[in-house]
């Protein structure tokens, strides 16, 4: 596994590099001088407020949306992702938050959609030990690859659509709300399969509103507000500094509770007899 790591992408090798880039709908500007940067072996996570960009942004690099200035670099090459199948040739794997799984069928059949191998005469062998290796690797909890996709849970449904992300080996991974709606053990699961993902030297963006899912996962931290870029922070970043960056407020619910917690030592000491 190591050797194959290595011949893929040299650890902190530069994935993806975005300089100014924008996108204006009409009038409306979603995305304003955007830069960001992602290596191999690294989650970064994006967050921001409801209508930040974070969405356009990842349909950016998906193929769904072109720039409309700005330049993107993919593994030392600017690059035009002219459409999805552009973006996913080139090594970008998106998985968006409705996963676009068939619950009627079965795990295998889900993870080669559209990428069946031998469509005239289906290699069903083929496609089931691939399927099982796969899952292995990343260690899933998956009952058995025959099972329809209707009955697992939600962090097992996860699971299948990281796995099919994952199929054609891309360098970046870009995962929409991935433990959205999931269960505090489903949470974890996703969250593990999350790391195992880059530790296979995969580049992960991740969008989450859950800021302990971030901490949990992310080596990096990027703030978009307004759709603009607004700070890059680590996981040892106080709640404050993020809900300020992602608000915009310095004062709010959470830096009034951290004020609070701070005075009440030295109110309990100023009670105190000497």
């Amino acid at each position: 596994m190591t050797d194959k790591l290595t011949a893929r992408s040299s650890p902190g090798e530069l994935v993806l590099s975005l300089r100014g880039v924008s996108k204006h709908f009409g009038a409306v500007s979603a995305l304003t001088d955007i830069e960001l940067d992602v290596r191999a072996g690294e989650v970064v996570a994006l967050v921001g407020d409801n209508g930040a960009g974070k969405s356009t942004l990842v349909k950016v690099l998906a193929g769904v949306h072109q720039p409309s200035s700005g330049t993107i670099t993919f593994s030392g090459k600017e690059v035009t992702l002219a459409n999805p199948g552009a973006a996913l040739d080139l090594g970008i794997a998106t998985v968006f938050q409705d996963l676009a799984l068939c619950e009627n069928l079965d795990v295998v059949a889900n993870i080669y959609l559209g990428r069946e191998l031998n469509p005239l005469r289906l290699d069903e062998v083929a496609m089931e030990v691939r399927a099982w290796t796969l899952l292995n690797e990343l260690s899933a909890r998956i009952p058995s690859v025959r099972d329809v996709v209707a009955s697992l849970s939600g962090g097992q449904r996860q699971t299948v659509a990281i796995a099919r992300s994952l199929l054609l080996d891309p360098k970046l991974i870009m995962l929409d709300e991935p433990t959205a709606a999931l269960g505090v053990a489903q949470t974890a699961e996703v969250l593990n399969l999350i790391e195992r993902v880059r530790d296979r030297g995969h580049a992960v963006i991740m969008i989450s509103h859950n800021m302990e899912d971030v901490r949990a996962v992310a080596d990096r931290i990027v703030v978009l507000r307004l759709g603009r870029n607004n700070g890059v922070f680590y996981p040892d970043s106080s709640n404050q500094e993020l809900v300020a960056a992602i608000t915009g407020a310095t004062e709010n619910a959470v830096s009034r509770r951290a004020g609070r917690r701070q005075s009440e030592p030295g109110q309990q000491s100023a009670r105190e007899p000497s």
